[in-house]
């Protein structure tokens, strides 16, 4: 099925791993920053003036994030901008956080409205078909067509599809397939309720699908 496929993984330049360093710690003692520790108890360290714990947190989401960012902008250079503005805003905002939100939930929302000021800001965006949805959704659900690729072609087909989704489903799926995130954690991040999210889920999949057996 094409839920069990893996997509191809990216890691960040070499700029965006130069992240500049958070704040200093203000002479406070350092906390106990092991691989183990909360991203919960990262951030309300940090915010107390534990670089750090920042050091930490950014070394376990930097990855993600960036991935998301250039599967969504598909372009290396605005994916680094976007990334770096994006720990910019942590950064200014790490004093108001509260773990009433998971960490990664918190960061994706902050890119998912990044995003979403730039595709506003474009002035020739292209128009999603008004009933691609209801079309895609009529396409027979095939039987595996994977196994008729090879492992690099079919994650190169798969990619090349989700690249083609319209904005909205390209990005519940890459937030629930590479993230792993819940339905629930991905409505937090896009500001949409959970029936929502399942069906440009649903949407997606159907279109992955039907390009998949083209």
């Amino acid at each position: 099925m094409i839920q069990a496929l893996q997509l191809p993984l990216y890691d960040p330049p070499a700029a965006s791993k130069r992240f500049p360093s958070a704040p200093s710690a203000r002479n406070l003692p350092p906390m106990n920053t092991a691989a183990d520790t909360s991203d919960d108890v990262l951030m309300l360290a940090w915010a107390a003036g534990d670089a750090g714990a920042f050091e930490v947190l950014y070394s376990r989401h930097r990855g993600p994030l960036y991935r998301f960012l250039l599967r969504q902008l598909r372009d290396s250079a605005l994916a680094d901008e976007f990334f770096q503005d994006v720990w910019q805003r942590v950064i200014g905002a790490r004093q108001g956080w509260k773990p009433d939100a998971q960490f990664n939930t918190w960061l994706f929302r902050i890119a998912h409205n990044r995003l979403n000021d730039y595709w506003r800001g474009l002035k020739h965006r292209p128009a999603t078909p008004q009933d691609g949805d209801e079309r895609a959704a009529r396409v027979p659900d095939p039987t595996t067509p994977e196994r008729e690729l090879s492992e690099f072609e079919q994650r190169r087909r798969l990619q090349r599809a989700i690249e083609e989704l319209p904005e909205e489903q390209r990005e519940v799926v890459l937030l629930r397939l590479e993230q792993e995130l819940s339905l629930e954690e991905i409505g937090a991040i896009t500001g949409v309720g959970r029936e929502t999210v399942k069906s440009r889920l649903r949407y997606a999949m159907d279109k992955l699908r039907a390009r998949l057996t083209e």
